[in-house]
């Protein structure tokens, strides 16, 4: 039964996306403050453009308002899947550097990645409430990197920051959206052959 149908899952999808927008808001005052950190400690320019990277999410939507709150929700589960791996790819990246330090650049990434982790499992509890298992762990699979440069990978990992700072403010929006009262707007069609 759809989370609409059942006035409890109704009340749990309400609670659930109030917790998921303060946790994408506390996510993103994080990530803020590491790109500060992060700019300083790899000796960028905070104003440094970064073209648009293979394999990193965009959190840019065309017709967002079209999209039913299933859909939202399985572009944000999709998006913080891919961030997982890239966060965890750039803390390898930066132990290497560094080497075992532990540095306020390595502690900063573990913290966001560990809230990306969380905010990923709560996407998941919210696609299971409503009536939509998430999509297999298979499809979190984001392409091997090329083989970057120093400074390719320290302005791949900026463009990595500001885009997960993006993604958290509209998924704070995706799930106001879905916390909106709209019985039947949140629901994607049932394939096909079932009642």
């Amino acid at each position: 039964m759809a989370a609409a149908d059942n006035p409890s899952a109704a009340l749990r999808r309400s609670d659930l996306c109030s917790r998921g927008i303060r946790l994408a808001g506390k996510m993103r005052s994080d990530v803020v403050d590491l790109l500060d950190t992060y700019v300083e400690w790899q000796g960028l320019d905070a104003s440094a453009s970064v073209a648009v990277m293979e394999g990193v999410p965009a959190a840019a939507a065309e017709r967002w308002d079209e999209q039913t709150g299933t859909q939202r929700l399985l572009e944000n589960l999709a998006a913080y899947r891919a961030f997982r791996a890239l966060l965890a790819q750039m803390l390898e990246e930066q132990q290497e550097q560094l080497g075992e330090a532990d540095t306020a650049l390595g502690r900063a990434l573990a913290a966001i990645l560990l809230q990306v982790s969380a905010f990923t499992y709560h996407l998941e509890e919210l696609l299971q409430l409503e009536s939509r298992g998430p999509p297999s762990k298979e499809e979190d699979g984001t392409p091997p990197p090329p083989h970057l440069s120093l400074f390719e990978r320290k302005l791949r990992g900026l463009g990595v920051l500001r885009e997960l700072a993006q993604w958290a403010v509209r998924s704070a929006r995706d799930l106001r959206q879905l916390a909106k009262p709209s019985p039947g707007s949140n629901s994607v069609p049932s394939p096909a052959g079932s009642p």
